[in-house]
């Protein structure tokens, strides 16, 4: 039996390493910090509150396909499959199920792929 989330292709084809998960609280002022605007900070994603760190993939550096989601909790976007800058915000809870089962998805393909580095403080 498949394991959840390998089904829908979900894990990567080599694992990455991945350092243990942490709940350090991250303001949103330091997220907006880490856009891949400046050498000084790492680039995080963040998704329903997680932050995760996307540094080695240069798809969310500032030329990247996916820079719109860096330094942001990119949840809505992501439940829409939206590359808008408006829909790149925290609120998802009064979302569609289908559009919920997405950003769910996009959860599991982040947390198979990047270092959990924290938590959003709000």
């Amino acid at each position: 039996m498949a394991q959840v989330g390998q089904s829908k292709g979900f894990a990567p084809k080599e694992a990455p390493k991945l350092n243990p998960p942490k709940t350090t609280p991250i303001s949103l002022t330091h997220l907006s910090k880490c856009d891949g605007n400046s050498p000084s900070y790492p680039i995080y994603v963040a998704i329903m509150g997680t932050v995760f760190d996307v540094s080695g993939n240069t798809a969310y550096a500032p030329e990247g396909a996916y820079h719109i989601f860096a330094g942001k909790d990119a949840s809505r976007a992501l439940a829409l499959s939206s590359l808008k800058a408006e829909d790149c915000r925290p609120d998802w809870e009064d979302l569609a199920d289908k559009e919920k089962q997405v950003l769910n998805d996009w959860f599991t393909f982040f947390s198979k792929r990047y270092s959990i580095v924290g938590q959003v403080r709000r």
